[in-house]
């Protein structure tokens, strides 16, 4: 192990602890830079169970290179090819020669970024106490008593209030950078739904009940194994998709591409917030007064929380009852279909649309809620209305302007280069109609008995609001809050517009 130093003239204040505070994971480049690691330095990956070790080395450009050449710039993706599966947490799993885990180079990285004196920088500091934070988890998740939070209160740590695609890379990268994720995926579930911040994945092998390595093989198949470093057949048809090669046969990383947002099964409210059901030794009249007091139109037969036996509905019991009279409790059984709370909403509506319910997973396994068409028709809902009324917004504001103002002094104002060439009121977008109206002369033209300053802070701030809905990054619904203030604006662009 090398020298725990770090340059303190290397970075100021605002730049030094980007992968501390700026939303990026930390690098082999940065141990490199930080003289905590030297390149060349050799790398062990031991499997405690079967004996077997892999060998790499560090590159000088902060690569992890496999004994057969390939390269990869993160350990786990290095991890995962030597041994040809996965998942592995790779910084826990390669060692240098003396033992020391490159997640202890990781962690000592931190602790002396965090440690440097403060600038006063608000953002740095509340940055070096999150790291405290993050650490302390770190170490009760390693003791076996993780630390259990709502999705709403993690973010609090951010200062974030919702789930944007920033926001949700930033709290990512810094939970990885600590070893730590959360179970279920914070960004999966429901906002005041609860998540476990874990430590590192355990090594597949080392898993209770995990099958051991196989028997040494033979010389025909030893002829035919696949080299080290490759991903086996099984795996690249079942599993995880091989990496992608560039042109230079290294492996490329997209951790630091821009997160795509997506709507989970697990987003919808109900999707685990626990579901009633029966059991297959159940009786009708267990079921009509189950579904009668609670309001339901179907009810899921569990034997275990795992153990899915089918549902029964007000048709399925209508019809059993109609063909048989004194037809058994379970002939009003029928098929029903369960999803996991980390699908994809979209891929689950063909089903929803077939059975009308999904029963819904949770990262064990266990059917843990049900959704309905109903949710489904209110989340997508909750989603449109805030759509319309943006949309309503912009209409007012450029009706407004090709109304009231010029044409020409409205161009040079947001085209002054004329690189745009703007020719109609029709091409402005919601940048240009801040610009006009932020503008005293172009405000005082309107006549309008209001203030110029307060009217631009509140179109300003929805601005940030229309940003967040266009990209559709709204999973949190912020513009069910915000819809007041988009309605309020529009009818004051009425009033004083019309």
């Amino acid at each position: 192990m090398t020298d725990s130093t770090v340059d303190d003239g290397a970075e100021d204040s605002s730049g030094r602890a980007s992968y501390l505070f700026g939303g990026r994971r930390v690098r082999i480049s940065d141990l490199i830079d930080a003289g905590l690691l030297a390149p060349e330095s050799p790398l062990i990956f031991r499997r405690k169970r079967s004996g077997h070790q892999h060998h790499a080395r560090v590159t000088a450009d902060g690569r992890i290179a496999l004994s057969n050449g390939r390269q990869f710039r993160t350990p786990s993706q290095a991890a995962a090819a030597a041994t040809g599966r996965g998942p592995f947490d790779g910084w826990t799993a390669w060692e240098l020669a003396d033992g020391t885990p490159l997640d202890e180079l990781r962690q000592n990285l931190l602790d002396t970024v965090a440690e440097q004196p403060s600038s006063g920088d608000s953002t740095a500091d509340a940055s070096a106490g999150r790291h405290d934070r993050l650490k302390d988890a770190r170490r009760q998740a390693d003791a076996g008593t993780p630390v259990t939070v709502t999705v709403r209160d993690l973010l609090g740590w951010w200062g974030a209030a919702r789930r944007g695609y920033l926001v949700s890379a930033r709290v990512a990268a810094e939970l990885a950078n600590h070893g730590l994720s959360t179970l279920p995926d914070f960004a999966d579930v429901g906002f005041d739904d609860r998540v476990t911040l874990t430590g590192p994945t355990v090594d597949a092998e080392e898993e209770q009940g995990a099958p051991t390595e196989p028997e040494p093989e033979s010389a025909q198949e030893a002829a035919t194994r696949e080299p080290e470093g490759s991903l086996p057949t099984e795996m690249r048809l079942t599993g995880a998709p091989p990496p992608v090669l560039d042109g230079e046969g290294d492996e490329e990383e997209d951790e630091d591409d821009e997160p795509v947002q997506r709507q989970t099964v697990g987003n919808l409210p109900s999707a685990l917030k626990g579901v009633e059901s029966l059991t297959s030794s159940a009786s009708f009249e267990e079921a009509f007064t189950k579904m009668q007091l609670n309001g339901f139109s179907q009810l899921p037969v569990l034997d275990g929380p795992r153990n899915l036996r089918g549902a029964v509905t007000w048709e399925s019991i209508a019809l059993a009852r109609h063909t048989d009279p004194h037809a058994p409790f379970s002939k009003a059984v029928v098929k029903a279909h369960a999803v996991s709370y980390a699908d994809h909403l979209i891929d689950a509506l063909p089903l929803l649309e077939q059975f009308g319910f999904l029963l819904v997973k949770d990262q064990t396994n266990k059917i843990a809620g049900i959704i309905t068409v109903a949710d489904v028709a209110a989340e997508y809902g909750a989603t449109a209305r805030p759509f319309l009324l943006i949309g309503d917004l912009d209409r007012q504001l450029r009706r407004i302007i090709a109304r009231e103002l010029n044409l020409a002094e409205v161009i040079a104002l947001c085209d002054p280069d004329g690189r745009r060439k703007l020719t109609s009121y029709d091409q402005l977008g919601y940048g240009d109609y801040q610009t006009v109206l932020s503008n005293q002369q172009q405000w005082d033209r309107l006549g309008w008995p209001l203030d110029r300053k307060s009217f631009a802070a509140h179109l300003n701030g929805l601005r940030e609001i229309r940003n967040e809905l266009m990209h559709f990054n709204d999973k949190d619904k912020a513009g069910d809050a915000a819809i007041p203030l988009i309605r309020n604006m529009v009818d004051l662009l009425r009033q004083y517009g019309s």
